[in-house]
């Protein structure tokens, strides 16, 4: 190995870092403030990917279809839940404002001439396509079981996924696709060159990890979500909806999920099961930083896509292995600082 493949790759295993941090991130923030290990989230990636691939095909997504019918199904959901309640059946103007928006997506992706869209209103229309379905998903499997233990969301976690995969296959076929790059120029630096796509990657991942940062710690809401995951009962007293912070959560994760899988989709083909292994990688960063720290978990991140990528050099048949395997000294570490005593039942 010389100075130029050590350079090429660090910038691949730099790039696919990045987007590891980014699923590490959200599955963190998921974590913390539901108990939800989101095993899904790689869904949301190849969505995304798959999704903005058929826009740039011109064909009409059905993914429009399946938003619409989960929004129908939240919305009666939530009607029968008032009239439980004993206030009566009535549908108020946040779920007809859901059901027009959903509507208008439908008659967009029909009506559009989507291939002669700029890539950035088709990045747009894909996002608005993608996004929702985080609370939705929230709302229908696990709001309705938020108190059960973590064992129990796990396994409702596991089986949302398998429906993914399967609903992924329905609506995209098993045939792979990748986008257009954003742009072709490239940035020559000594010997490497960064193609554009390797640049908008690094770029935007740095500024959403910014922007959670600052959500995070400056603004209200991010203090709000901080409160839920510390205490939920005591965020609940205090005025904070657990309701509302878990859907919150989940269409935060399902955009970084989705805007990944939109960086992403040039640089590599995606087919409707790829988002498994890419999550997992993830969830090894988020393991290194304890499903606690973010900075760990984003460090962690980027150091799983520098090992797979020289492990592509050494051992290309061995790489998932040694990936994965990282995460054995991190759970031990872990087991043997943690002093927790099972009680007797």
């Amino acid at each position: 190995m010389n100075l130029q493949i050590a350079l090429l790759l660090g910038q691949d295993g730099v790039t696919n870092g990045a987007i590891y941090a980014l699923l590490a991130l959200s599955i963190l923030l998921v974590f913390t403030v539901t108990r939800i290990l989101l095993i899904p989230q790689g869904e949301f990636v190849t969505y995304g990917a798959l999704t903005m691939a058929t826009i740039q095909a011109g064909e009409p997504t059905p993914l429009a279809w399946l938003l619409l019918a989960l929004t129908v199904t939240e919305c009666a959901l939530d009607v029968l839940a008032r009239y439980r309640a004993g206030r009566g059946l009535r549908v108020d103007r946040g779920m007809l404002g859901k059901l027009a928006w959903c509507a208008a997506l439908v008659i967009s992706v029909y009506h559009l001439p989507l291939a002669s869209l700029p890539v950035a209103a088709q990045a747009l229309l894909t996002l608005c396509l993608v996004v929702p379905l985080g609370p939705r998903l929230y709302r229908l499997f696990f709001q309705p079981i938020a108190g059960a233990t973590p064992l129990v969301l796990l396994i409702v976690s596991i089986a949302v996924h398998v429906a993914m995969v399967g609903v992924g296959l329905l609506l995209f076929g098993p045939e792979g696709a990748r986008t257009t790059p954003f742009s072709q120029a490239g940035l020559e630096l000594g010997p490497v060159t960064l193609n554009s796509q390797t640049l908008w990657v690094l770029a935007l991942s740095l500024v959403l990890i910014i922007a959670l940062f600052l959500f995070f710690g400056r603004s209200l809401y991010g203090k709000a979500l901080q409160a839920t995951a510390v205490n939920r009962n005591g965020a609940r007293l205090m005025g904070i909806s657990p309701e509302l912070a878990g859907k919150a959560t989940f269409a935060m994760a399902a955009f970084i999920g989705c805007l990944s899988g939109i960086l992403i989709a040039p640089i590599t083909t995606l087919y409707f099961d790829s988002g498994f292994i890419i999550s997992l990688k993830g969830f090894v960063g988020a393991i290194i930083g304890g499903l606690v720290s973010y900075p760990l978990a984003a460090l962690g991140a980027l150091a799983v896509g520098l090992v797979e990528a020289f492990s592509m050099f050494w051992a290309s048949n061995y790489k998932e292995v040694i990936v994965f395997t990282l995460i054995i000294p991190f759970l031990l570490w872990r087991s043997l600082r943690s002093h927790h005593v099972e009680e007797d039942a």
